[in-house]
């Protein structure tokens, strides 16, 4: 539960840097390229009096993106680096096996797991077994990290990773389904080889 805590507010606050350095940069460029007060002679007019003009508004911009370009920079690298590790913990067995599968459906009763409105349980039939912690980012093909899902809920999480409290609203509801002494746990994540 820490771990899904620390990825998911780590991912979510790598987005929102990405976001900020985007406004920033954009405005940095719309600031540069607004006109600056300057008196042009006439005898100033022409080819080279353009050509001036054109290169102070590259310098401009250049220099304005300057800062948030190298944010921005960073940004990617950082995102990169998370990335490879996410593929560098990919379970090397993509689906789940019919054991792993036909466990977890009866543990499920055979009805979707996920969240439907007002954060109660779907009440649709299970027809896929998901990844909760999605296998394309080091999510484990384990009976712990499978959870019982219907076509629709399946698509519209996709590869994202849940909320710790996602995480946390699904293990309560287990309680009511599970056999007292069965595992509520949802989620795991392959180590980092």
């Amino acid at each position: 539960m820490v771990e899904l805590k620390r990825i998911y507010w780590s991912r979510q606050a790598l987005r929102l840097a990405y976001s900020a350095v985007l406004v920033w940069l954009s405005i940095s460029v719309i600031l540069a390229l607004l006109p600056k007060s300057k008196v042009v002679s006439a005898s100033g007019a022409g080819i080279s009096a353009a050509t001036e003009v054109l290169r102070g508004m590259v310098d401009s911009v250049l220099a304005a993106v300057a800062l948030p370009g190298a944010f921005l920079v960073g940004l990617v690298i950082v995102a990169a680096v998370v990335h490879s590790q996410d593929v560098r913990r990919r379970d090397p067995v993509r689906r789940f096996t019919r054991q792993q599968r036909r466990e977890g459906m009866t543990r499920a009763a055979n009805l979707c797991e996920m969240e439907a409105g007002f954060r109660r349980r779907c009440s649709r039939p299970a027809e896929h077994g998901d990844h909760f912690y999605p296998w394309s980012k080091g999510g484990s093909s384990s009976l712990q990290n499978f959870v019982a899902a219907c076509a629709r809920c399946n698509r519209s999480k996709g590869a994202r990773i849940p909320s710790p409290g996602q995480q946390e609203r699904i293990e309560r509801r287990r309680r009511d389904y599970v056999a007292p002494d069965g595992p509520v746990s949802v989620g795991e994540r392959q180590p980092l080889r």
